[in-house]
């Protein structure tokens, strides 16, 4: 079942400008101090962007269609994680340690844009539709990476180390294949519902 499909639609519209609009800024920082955290987590923001369109399209659509879609969205959370599998492995070859101040400035702002995304989709987070539970969980678990973000600038102001920023992007890794799972389970349970 989906939620409210003006409110939700609404709620959708917003959190995808928020998420390319942020993407932009985190891409570049991310480029030109080597972090392979906040590299991660742009790639994570743009995929967020095409998460939310992708549900704004398949609301009009059947249950059937909606599960194959979150199905879709289940392996869309895994893109950021290999995003940052590739940047770590690069970063190995080049163990030159992010600036820290940047990277825990572009953390918080990150950290800012998702609480608020976060906060817009909450009211949608009990559903069982896999659309609603994909949009909810990206901003939420967004919110838990930028943290972590900000916090492997503050480690590596004090260990001047590549390892926080490294650990910390595998870490978003883990918690984008957690949600993956999530997605996947609501999209099958859809697709099932819808059949019977």
């Amino acid at each position: 079942m989906l939620p409210p499909t003006n409110s939700f639609r609404r709620a959708l519209s917003l959190v995808a400008i928020l998420n390319l609009s942020y993407f932009g800024v985190e891409f570049v920082v991310a480029l030109n101090i080597g972090s392979v955290s906040l590299f991660a987590d742009s790639i994570d923001f743009l995929e967020d962007t095409a998460i939310n369109l992708l549900i704004l399209i398949a609301l009009g659509w059947s249950a059937h269609k909606r599960s194959l879609v979150g199905m879709l969205l289940a392996s869309f959370l895994l893109v950021p994680g290999m995003a940052t599998l590739w940047m770590a492995w690069g970063k190995m070859g080049s163990p030159v340690p992010p600036d820290p101040i940047s990277l825990s400035l572009t953390g918080a702002g990150a950290l800012a844009i998702n609480i608020l995304c976060t906060f817009i989709l909450v009211a949608f987070r009990k559903h069982e539709s896999s659309l609603a539970k994909a949009a909810y969980l990206s901003a939420r678990n967004d919110v838990i990476a930028n943290i972590a973000i900000i916090m492997a600038g503050i480690a590596t102001a004090v260990m001047t180390s590549i390892w926080p920023d490294v650990i910390v992007g595998l870490g978003i890794f883990v918690i984008n294949l957690s949600a993956a799972r999530d997605v996947f389970l609501a999209a099958k349970k859809e697709n099932i519902d819808a059949k019977s």
